[in-house]
């Protein structure tokens, strides 16, 4: 079994303070595995949210696949969000802006999402998927591959069209091809788990959208900060929401949700 700490959204420089000690106090409680962050670590990529961020992620268990978002990318500093938009983020956070981890049971391979030419909205483009389709597709069918990007490319109920990552349809074939189990995603501040059938009714495959709401951000849209735990094991996944409780000042578990793995997907267990 692995499990799999999913946070998303930070945005260091309009955070809660109240919850950092919390959330890395129960995230080493854990033990995952893997820590999985879907981007957003700041709310406007200044060197000082960015050195925020690398301290709060040090503070977390390792290892760590980490991949940008659309507020990590300047916003009224032009020349920088066109001639070098990741650059702050490569300085501070990592070099690498497509990280994996791959072990015998689990396969994880984050791909940047942010675009300087869109204020808001993601894309993924050609080279990206058909390098992602050749790693996934190498691997065996009895490691979960798991890839995670910043904006989704599905949506929970209620959710905008326009916040669906570019090329999301081109991108699910090429993922279902490669037999893709769990697409992780943040961008919305909900947390949400479904299955990409409902959007993407393909005769092959279909896999989980695992949406995480904001870790620690003011940002709230509905609902408490929260993130989420994967308990990955073979033909099974279980889900936890972990939402904070101002009044107890604490993150606290909600309903595991349970999947198994059928000949076309993932099934409610």
């Amino acid at each position: 079994m692995r499990t799999l700490v999913h946070l998303s959204d930070l945005h260091f420089g309009d955070v809660d303070a109240r919850t950092l000690e919390p959330l890395t106090r129960i995230v080493g409680s854990l033990a995952p595995d893997i820590v999985v962050v879907s981007g957003d670590l700041t709310q406007r990529a200044r060197p000082r949210q960015f050195r925020q961020a690398r301290a709060f992620l040090d503070g977390l268990p390792g290892p760590q696949v980490v991949v940008p978002g659309n507020h990590d990318i300047p916003l009224v500093n032009l020349l920088a969000r066109f001639a070098a938009p990741l650059a702050r983020y490569r300085s501070a956070i990592s070099a690498d802006v497509e990280p994996s981890y791959i072990d015998a049971e689990v396969a994880v391979i984050g791909l940047n999402s942010a675009r300087s030419g869109t204020w808001k909205a993601g894309r993924l483009n050609e080279e990206q998927l058909a390098s992602a389709r050749l790693r996934l597709t190498a691997l065996p069918d009895s490691i979960v591959k798991v890839v995670v990007t910043h904006h989704p490319l599905d949506l929970p109920p209620g959710g905008r069209e326009r916040d669906v990552v570019g090329r999301a349809r081109k991108a699910m074939a090429a993922f279902a091809d490669a037999r893709v189990d769990v697409f992780l995603s943040g961008h919305l501040h909900v947390g949400h788990a479904g299955r990409t059938s409902e959007r993407f009714p393909m005769e092959e495959r279909f896999a989980l959208v695992v949406h995480a709401g904001t870790a620690t951000s003011n940002r709230q849209r509905g609902e408490e900060n929260s993130f989420n735990l994967l308990r990955l094991q073979g033909g099974r996944i279980g889900i936890v929401r972990f939402s904070w409780s101002p009044e107890g000042g604490a993150f606290l578990p909600q309903p595991e949700e349970r999947w198994e793995r059928c000949p076309r997907g993932w099934e409610a267990a």
